[in-house]
C-alpha cells in the first residue's frame, strides 16, 4: 500500500474513531427528522462498548420468515433533491461535488473495511453496520414498516457508511461472528459501531455474534 493511501486509510479510521468517541465531528451529526432512534428504550450502562455488548439481551438469531429488503424503506428523501445515500457520501467524502438534484459529480472517499480510495461515487455502496437482515433476525421483525424505515436511514449515527461496493457485497446480510472487516485495524471501531448501533434499536445479539464482537473490541 502506498503511503499516500496509508494515511488516507488510517484518516478514515480515526474520523470515526472520533465520531464513536463524541469528539465533535460534523461528519455523521444528525439534521434530519429521521435520525430519532426507535425503539426508544433505556440506554446501556455507561459508554463502555464492553458493559455495553455484555448488556444486550443474548437470544439465538430468529427466523428469516416474512423478510423482504422492502419492509426497510431505504434512501428516504431528505429535501433538495438529496435522499439518504447522497447525504451519507457528500458527509463521509472529501471535495465532494454536486450537480442538478443533488448528484454527485466528483470526491473522494476512503473505504475503511478495505483501505481503498475511490474517485467514483458509483463504484460505493452504503452499507448498514447492521444488516438489515441482522436487524430482522435480531428484533426488527416485530418493529413497524415506519420503525424499519428510521432505522434503514438513519444520518444520526453509526449505522451508515460509505464503502466499496465490493466489501459491502462481501458482508451480505453476516453478522460479526460470519464477516469481518478485512482491514484489522479497523475492527475495534467496527466492534464498537455494531455494539452501539444494536444498544440504541434494543435488538439482541447470539452467542456467537457476542464472542466475536468481544474479541474484536480487545484490539482496542
Amino acid at each position: 500500500m502506498s503511503g499516500k493511501r496509508s494515511t488516507a486509510v488510517v484518516s478514515g479510521v480515526l474520523v470515526l474513531l472520533m465520531v464513536i468517541a463524541g469528539c465533535g465531528t460534523d461528519i455523521l451529526a444528525p439534521n434530519t427528522p429521521t435520525t430519532a432512534p426507535v425503539p426508544t428504550g433505556p440506554a446501556s450502562p455507561g459508554d463502555d462498548p464492553a458493559a455495553q455488548l455484555a448488556a444486550l439481551t443474548l437470544a439465538p438469531e430468529g427466523k428469516m420468515t416474512g423478510y423482504s429488503r422492502d419492509r426497510f424503506p431505504h434512501w428516504s428523501s431528505q429535501g433538495d433533491g438529496c435522499d439518504t445515500r447522497d447525504v451519507v457520501l457528500q458527509r463521509q467524502g472529501a471535495d465532494v461535488q454536486t450537480g442538478d438534484s443533488c448528484k454527485i459529480t466528483s470526491g473522494t472517499w476512503t473505504s475503511v473495511y478495505d483501505g481503498k480510495v475511490v474517485t467514483d461515487a458509483g463504484e460505493l455502496d452504503i452499507d448498514h453496520t447492521v444488516a438489515l437482515a441482522e436487524a430482522w433476525r435480531s428484533g426488527a421483525d416485530k418493529w413497524t414498516d415506519e420503525q424499519r424505515e428510521k432505522f434503514a436511514n438513519d444520518l444520526g449515527g453509526l449505522q451508515l457508511i460509505a464503502v466499496t461496493a465490493a466489501s459491502n457485497r462481501s458482508k451480505g446480510d453476516q453478522d460479526a461472528a460470519k464477516w469481518k472487516p478485512p482491514v484489522e485495524a479497523y475492527w475495534c471501531t467496527y466492534a464498537r459501531a455494531v455494539v452501539s448501533v444494536k444498544t440504541l434499536y434494543e435488538l439482541t445479539v447470539d452467542e456467537a455474534e457476542r464472542d466475536a464482537l468481544a474479541a474484536m473490541l480487545k484490539t482496542c
